[in-house]
């Protein structure tokens, strides 16, 4: 392979994340394709919901299976690992990434594999695990098309589902130009030939298949796969040894809690009423199959997992089932791109998902502030994660971590102090007023100074009005008043009168 996926955040330079999102604001190209695509899902999503009909109810449904599950996390983990090593499978818990890194690479170099292709699983991304095959001479290669293309470009996922979210076909077809030794027409055709041919001989020269896994079925132990290109089928049914990495969290009971999860992942996620390929593995290859591998591994990675049970505020962050469907409604991932948040999960679950995983509040303190805080990614989670909550509960850990900004907090305080008292506000407001006039120009406020540097970047501030409404409200309420003692007649008349009126009705109506 001619590309090698950096560590996360590598592809985003900057300390920061406002830094990594200035660079992501000022690519034009980036913002419109992220914007185009995550509108095109999103509205996939919202029509697919509709068609089906009660989606609140499955939502709800949905979450509840989650919270279930993950509130008795230790009997079904322990069910799901006592069917598949009856199944055959060779369990493995991994308490770290390093752990989990650890157990694949013994793996690979008991097998001496030379070569694994991988099906597209974000925890091998978040244990940065193709670096680590590579640095003991194991070429490891992305089958998913949007992966495979982003290993090409040595970057990272910039989207849960869609990782080259951020290129486009003309991107493309000078990557795959370069991998193939010959230029490749930008059409979209020509290009999926070429990365299918390839894709088949890493297939069949591979000696290990490496997935991840959407649901684990607790009572069966076996692994469910969504997919929609057919790779990780081969990927699972070639290769003779294969290995799964899945976050402990992954866990379902059973079946018929699939279909619920099968009704919900697909319509958040692109809004397919099913993905093309669903694909339940159980064990290895028998006698009687046909294909399979001859050895499976199952690498349960915690990896921070953990931290989060029992804390009442961040436990339903395990019910995530990674759809993305945060993502495409959240307005800052819409305007700034996945690699602006540095990590490998982005978007509102991976401003939160980060800081949870690896308890770095002096690191990724800067994640939680990348959101609006609109609430709409609780509108369009498919088991009610409430993201915005959590993103105020982290922003409230790292002020009492000690790492709040100074500024900021003085700044709170004063407002406070000018808030809790009317005088006080009355005061400010007047003196704003007159402060003002050194920077209102046309009636905004363009200037970008101090804290106004940041808004007016991108747009202006409003200047505070002459007359603020509590100035107007005495002279209002006087005027108010005056209307409705000229136009309203006394109510007690009005009632005598409707009294009478209907009496006379009555008394008309019995005569005749």
């Amino acid at each position: 392979m001619s590309g090698t996926t950096r560590p996360a955040g590598a592809t985003a330079p900057g300390r920061t994340v406002k830094e990594r999102a200035e660079l992501a604001l000022n690519d034009d190209f980036l913002r419109k394709a992220v914007k185009f695509t995550t509108e095109r899902l999103r509205g996939g999503k919202i029509k697919a919901s509709e068609e089906h009909g009660n989606w609140d109810d499955w939502r709800e449904r949905g979450r509840q299976i989650r919270l279930h599950t993950i509130a008795h996390l230790d009997y079904y983990l322990n069910l799901f690992v006592d069917n598949a090593r009856a199944n055959g499978v060779h369990v493995h818990f991994a308490p770290t990434a390093a752990e989990a890194v650890g157990i694949s690479l013994a793996i690979a170099e008991r097998k001496a594999a030379k070569s694994v292709v991988k099906s597209k699983s974000m925890v091998t991304e978040e244990l940065h695990l193709n670096h680590a095959l590579e640095s003991i001479g194991v070429e490891a290669v992305e089958t998913d098309l949007g992966e495979y293309i982003i290993q090409l470009a040595g970057e990272t996922p910039s989207h849960i589902i869609i990782p080259a979210i951020h290129k486009n076909r003309y991107q493309i077809a000078a990557l795959l130009s370069a991998e193939a030794g010959e230029t490749l027409a930008p059409d979209t055709t020509v290009l999926a030939g070429f990365v299918r041919k390839k894709l088949r001989e890493k297939f069949l020269e591979a000696d290990i298949g490496m997935t991840g896994c959407n649901f684990a079925i607790a009572e069966t132990g076996s692994m469910v796969l969504f997919e929609n290109e057919g790779n990780a089928r081969m990927v699972t049914t070639v290769p003779k040894t294969q290995i799964t990495l899945m976050g402990m969290e992954r866990i379902i009971p059973s079946w018929a809690d699939l279909e619920v999860m099968a009704t919900l992942l697909p319509r958040s996620a692109t809004g397919q009423k099913l993905t093309v390929y669903m694909s339940g593995i159980t064990g290895p290859r028998r006698a009687a199959d046909a294909d399979g591998p001859e050895e499976m591994h199952i690498v349960i990675v915690d990896n921070g997992r953990s931290n989060q049970l029992g804390d009442p505020e961040f436990q339903e962050l395990l019910n995530c089932i990674r759809c993305g469907a945060c993502l495409n409604a959240c307005p800052v991932y819409r305007h700034i791109g996945g690699h602006a948040y540095g990590g490998t999960y982005s978007g509102p679950i991976g401003a939160v998902l980060t800081p949870a995983l690896q308890k770095n509040v002096a690191e990724w303190d800067d994640i939680a502030n990348a959101s609006s805080l609109c609430g709409a990614c609780y509108e369009a989670c498919p088991v009610k994660i409430p993201l915005h909550d959590m993103l105020v509960y982290l922003r409230r850990r790292k002020v009492e971590a000690g790492h709040g900004n100074r500024l900021e907090s003085l700044g709170m305080k004063g407002f406070a102090a000018v808030m809790g008292n009317a005088g006080r506000f009355a005061g400010a407001l007047k003196l704003g007023k007159i402060s003002q006039k050194l920077i209102v120009r046309g009636g905004v406020i363009r200037t970008k100074l101090g804290p106004l540097k940041g808004w007016n970047t991108y747009r202006v501030a409003p200047s505070l009005p002459e007359q603020s409404f509590r100035d107007k409200w005495a002279t209002l309420e006087e005027e108010i008043s005056a209307g409705l003692r000229e136009t309203a007649p006394d109510v007690k008349q009005r009632l005598e009168a409707a009294v009478r009126d209907r009496k006379k009705k009555e008394g008309g109506g019995h005569h005749g």
